[in-house]
């Protein structure tokens, strides 16, 4: 790793460790199919340390500190590992490591769901951007179902003007692919009827578990609070404050990307976010 002073958002050894297998495979792989064979200049690791800078800051990649590799570069392995599926598959291996560290089966058997609305940046595309009539926001619906511990299972992010069991029948396809072990989902109210009837196709008992109406304002609801809390673990980092991304995939591998730093932490009992206290 080359001499400089670290930034509070760079990968330690320990959560190197557990990055540096996946990395270095693909890196390998490419090499295979490289005429030359020759080993490319960059560190692996400081490339991830740049895209977690960027990340957790905010910033455009344009405006990377100049002791991290170009930004040109830096872009070039973040959209190839987008692309081919990386980040997605640290998230899965993560979320194995960090159920088995809490006890837990490497794969989950139930899962949340929700949805979050968040308003675009000027550079978004207006195909891929729509307005939540319900939160009368313009901008992007960001889709994701977690485990039990509030674990990043699944993500999708689409116009926000689609609906919620449009979105959820998505999720559930998503989740169900990945972890076939899963039978049981929670949902909200918005989910009803087409989720509930397309998660009996998949053989996932999906629950919608409502709102306590007696209750006025913000009150913790059973089940859909893990998820909730969940969705403010990655806002933290604020290059999801908003969606910046041109592209939704980009817009998922943000997501993906906020839940491996939050993972890795995790597995190594380093510093982990919390969101307003515990429940």
């Amino acid at each position: 790793m080359s001499p400089r002073k670290p930034y509070p958002s760079d990968l330690s050894d320990a959560r190197w460790a557990l990055i540096e297998p996946t990395l270095t495979a693909w890196r390998k792989a490419r090499l295979d199919r490289r005429p030359t064979g020759q080993p490319a200049s960059v560190e692996l690791r400081e490339i991830f340390n740049a895209i977690l800078y960027l990340n957790r800051t905010g910033i455009p990649w344009k405006y990377l500190p100049h002791d991290f590799p170009s930004h040109s570069a830096v872009y070039y392995y973040y959209a190839a590992w987008r692309d081919e599926g990386i980040f997605a598959q640290l998230n899965y291996d993560l979320v194995s490591l960090a159920r088995v560290k809490d006890g837990r089966e490497p794969n989950p058997t139930a899962c949340v769901i929700d949805t979050q609305s968040v308003k675009t940046s000027t550079n978004v595309l207006l195909a891929s951007q729509g307005i939540d009539a319900a939160k009368k926001i313009v901008g992007r619906k960001r889709g994701v179902a977690t485990d039990a511990l509030g674990l990043l299972l699944a993500v999708i992010v689409t116009a926000a003007s689609l609906s919620e069991n449009a979105v959820g029948i998505r999720l559930l396809d998503q989740a169900k692919t990945t972890y076939p072990t899963i039978s049981k989902s929670w949902v909200d109210t918005g989910f009803k009827n087409a989720t509930v009837e397309h998660g009996a196709t998949l053989g996932v008992d999906v629950e919608v578990v409502s709102r306590n109406t007696q209750k006025r304002g913000f009150h913790v609801v059973k089940r859909r609070w893990v998820v909730e809390r969940s969705l403010g673990w990655i806002m933290l980092h604020r290059r999801l404050s908003r969606d910046y991304e041109t592209l939704p995939a980009s817009s998922e591998a943000m997501i993906h990307i906020a839940s491996i730093d939050n993972l890795a932490k995790r597995i190594t009992d380093e510093t982990t976010p919390t969101w307003r206290g515990t429940y």
